[in-house]
């Protein structure tokens, strides 16, 4: 019996060690993922204040509607890139905090 609890012990101590390195590597993925939403940000207001100041020196509604569509085109593929790279981050961040349970279950099953 007393077999049993120690086992169970040592389980529970795995358990808990693995939660640690699990929260760590959360922590960390977190702020790569908050990095970059900061650059993006960043950039994509770049973008649209240099997109204003070619608005407001624009000669005709000819040229302010194509500078216009360029920028939507511009900010488009950007977001869209942009979702692509946090999905593939939020991804990497569920793989890595998985991680240090892989043997937990293992050893479960």
């Amino acid at each position: 019996m007393s077999t049993f609890f120690e086992g169970a012990g040592s389980f529970g101590t795995e358990f808990l060690e693995s939660g640690f390195k699990s929260a760590s590597s959360l922590g960390s993925s977190a702020q790569g993922i908050a990095q970059e939403v900061a650059d993006y940000t960043r950039s994509a207001f770049e973008t649209g204040s240099a997109t204003f100041e070619k608005l407001f020196a624009a000669n005709s509604l000819e040229a302010a509607i194509e500078i216009q569509a360029a920028y939507a085109k511009t900010a488009y593929e950007g977001l869209v890139a942009e979702t692509g790279k946090l999905s593939g981050l939020y991804a990497d961040m569920a793989k890595d905090a998985y991680k240090p349970f892989e043997g937990l279950v293992a050893k479960a099953r």
